[in-house]
């Protein structure tokens, strides 16, 4: 017989196919195979385990022992394959009980968060949702390994041929003061956010370097008051002092809906910026990683 590391597992399918089928012909016809094919896949099975595997009889290919002792192995194999793997594109929110891993800044959970959670808990009622903020060399290992389902928000590393990505909706800037500011008007003069202090925020999120890109190309400086790496506390900080604050539109709203603060333009034109989602190649067809981009597609797409 020959080495275990030298067998075709290819060829197990055969003892099945003739040992339910009881006949070459027929097993050929199911395997889709040409009944040549399955004689020749036949006589190297009966080389490889030195046994004739099947005897003629009057009831057809009647099996031997040793073909008898292959077919409950060989069934289990295909109906794993059949069940696991081939059937895994198959995906069901009701049931499923994963935990989907999203790459999100702290902005992110503010904008994606509170919609997709409530989504879930209505479609997928047992799913859970983990948020992590890396730095993007850890994200893009992170897709590639599985770890994180997806990165989403503003991340310009991700564009390596490994990755695809899908925009979501387009962002821009707006700048936050006291309700009771002096400052009045929709739109700030350069003159006064010049004069005027800052907040500035330098957390893990990209989206922020638009903005401060832009103040450098333009050769801008601002007084810098508060330089600090949270989002969280900066509405009860501007609600409470004269300082000014840049941050993306959709974080802004949020704030003024939360704190005594008003939305005011910026004194420039700021390029709005894509956010959107991003995945490995390895699960552009995974069942459970299709279903979530078009969850996200569905609520943010715009």
């Amino acid at each position: 017989m020959s080495e275990a590391s030298e067998f075709d597992l290819n060829l197990l399918p055969v003892v099945l196919a003739i040992a339910e089928e009881r006949s070459v012909s027929r097993a050929a016809e199911r395997l889709g195979w040409s009944q040549p094919k399955v004689s020749i896949a036949l006589n190297k099975l009966r080389a490889a385990l030195d046994d004739p595997l099947f005897i003629r009889s009057s009831h057809g290919m009647a099996p031997t022992p040793r073909a008898l002792a292959l077919m409950a192995p060989t069934r289990e194999i295909l109906d794993r394959i059949r069940n696991e793997v081939l059937a895994g594109a198959a995906f069901d929110p009701a049931t499923t009980t994963r935990r989907f891993t999203f790459a999100l800044s702290d902005i992110g959970e503010m904008t994606f968060l509170p919609k997709l959670l409530a989504y879930l808990q209505t479609h997928a009622p047992s799913a859970t949702v983990r948020s992590v903020t890396l730095p993007p060399g850890d994200i893009a290992a992170g897709l590639e390994a599985g770890e994180i389902d997806l990165a989403v928000g503003y991340f310009p590393d991700l564009k390596a041929r490994n990755f695809f990505q899908q925009r979501l909706f387009t962002h821009s800037f707006i700048s936050l003061l006291n309700a009771k500011h002096p400052i009045r008007g929709k739109r700030i003069s350069m003159e006064d956010f010049l004069r005027i202090g800052h907040a500035v925020i330098s957390a893990e999120g990209r989206s922020q370097e638009v903005f401060e890109q832009l103040l450098a190309k333009h050769r801008i400086e601002r007084r810098i008051v508060l330089s600090t790496p949270h989002f969280m506390s900066i509405p009860f900080i501007i609600a409470s002092t004269d300082l000014l604050v840049t941050v993306p539109y959709a974080v802004g709203e949020s704030f003024a809906k939360i704190a005594n603060i008003r939305l005011i333009e910026p004194p420039l034109e700021i390029p709005q910026f894509d956010l959107k989602q991003h995945w490995h190649r390895k699960f552009h067809k995974d069942g459970a990683n299709v279903w979530i981009r078009s969850v996200l597609v569905k609520l943010f797409a715009g």
